[in-house]
């Protein structure tokens, strides 16, 4: 007898830089969620498909839960937790060598109630930081302090555990046909993944000089007839000072994350990538709508 098909959503929460990109792509098999060092990187609910078997996992990469302060702050913790209410399966990440921080008490404070019918299971991540005494006195308290129907040690970077986790997680989706054609990896149009893809060179390269007061918008995407892609982005920065930050000096900076851009849409398409990058001041795009919706976070949200 044939094994029935099984699909079903998978909401991954924690802090801020617990690994849930991380987890995403390695799950995947592909970058579909961008990771920096820089916390609070992930804005959008981004899910990546992956195939375990006969099921097809759906997960959603919430953005991480911590204390909000500005409206997009607000909206992305909203976004978090409405994809933690909307799964059938809910992993909460905690990082092994931070253990249960204030970030962690307050989501295992508002699992009970916030989670709706979803099985939630622990994972935690970057277990070659600790030794075992530690993790098991680590999974004690934890549980303790939330009843999991499972508990996976696992590193997302090294790919230890992830194996497991992935088997159990498609033994709990609920049977019924799969929500996604089998070689779609993410339901993001590829603009936006193009988008964040830049996005994270910006990051990586900029550091702390330039929080997240900014975003990238694929304006223009042609395909060529010689297979080739031409890509234009805009770069939206909410000051003169910031633009030249991200020009940098005889706009060394934007060459250097163009360049880096360029090399990954590449490398992800399997083509050709003409990209060209353009910096603009937009002294509001924090509080306009239409950048919420293309982030796909809900502007009302942020009240």
């Amino acid at each position: 007898m044939t094994e029935q098909k099984r699909a079903g959503f998978i909401a991954l929460i924690g802090e801020p830089n617990a690994g849930k990109s991380t987890l995403l792509n390695r799950m995947v098999g592909a970058k579909v969620s961008i990771v920096t060092h820089k916390v609070q990187t992930t804005r959008a609910r981004i899910r990546g498909v992956a195939m375990e078997g006969q099921a097809q996992l759906v997960f959603v990469d919430t953005p991480g839960l911590f204390k909000p302060r500005r409206r997009l702050d607000r909206a992305m913790v909203a976004a978090a937790w409405s994809g933690a209410s909307d799964a059938d399966v809910v992993v909460l990440l905690v990082e092994a060598h931070r253990g249960i921080t204030d970030g962690v008490a307050a989501i295992l404070d508002g699992l009970s109630e916030r989670v709706g019918n979803a099985k939630v299971a622990l994972a935690i991540n970057k277990i070659d930081r600790v030794k075992s005494d530690v993790l098991l006195g680590l999974t004690e308290q934890l549980n303790e302090r939330f009843p999991f129907v499972e508990t996976f040690m696992i590193s997302a970077e090294k790919g230890y555990g992830v194996d497991t986790l992935r088997a159990w997680l498609a033994s709990q989706m609920p049977l019924g046909p799969w929500l996604y054609p089998e070689d779609q990896i993410a339901d993001l149009p590829m603009r936006m993944i193009a988008g964040e893809m830049t996005r994270e060179k910006l990051t990586l390269r900029l550091h702390q000089e330039l929080p997240y007061q900014m975003t990238v918008e694929t304006e223009t995407w042609e395909e060529k007839s010689d297979g080739s892609a031409r890509i234009e982005q805009i770069i939206y920065v909410v000051r003169d000072g910031h633009k030249g930050i991200v020009l940098g000096n005889k706009g060394e900076t934007i060459k250097a994350v163009g360049k880096a851009a360029r090399e990954e849409l590449t490398e992800f398409l399997g083509r050709k990538v003409h990209l060209f990058l353009q910096v603009k001041v937009r002294p509001n795009w924090l509080e306009e709508s239409e950048r919420y919706s293309e982030m796909g976070l809900d502007f009302k949200d942020g009240n």
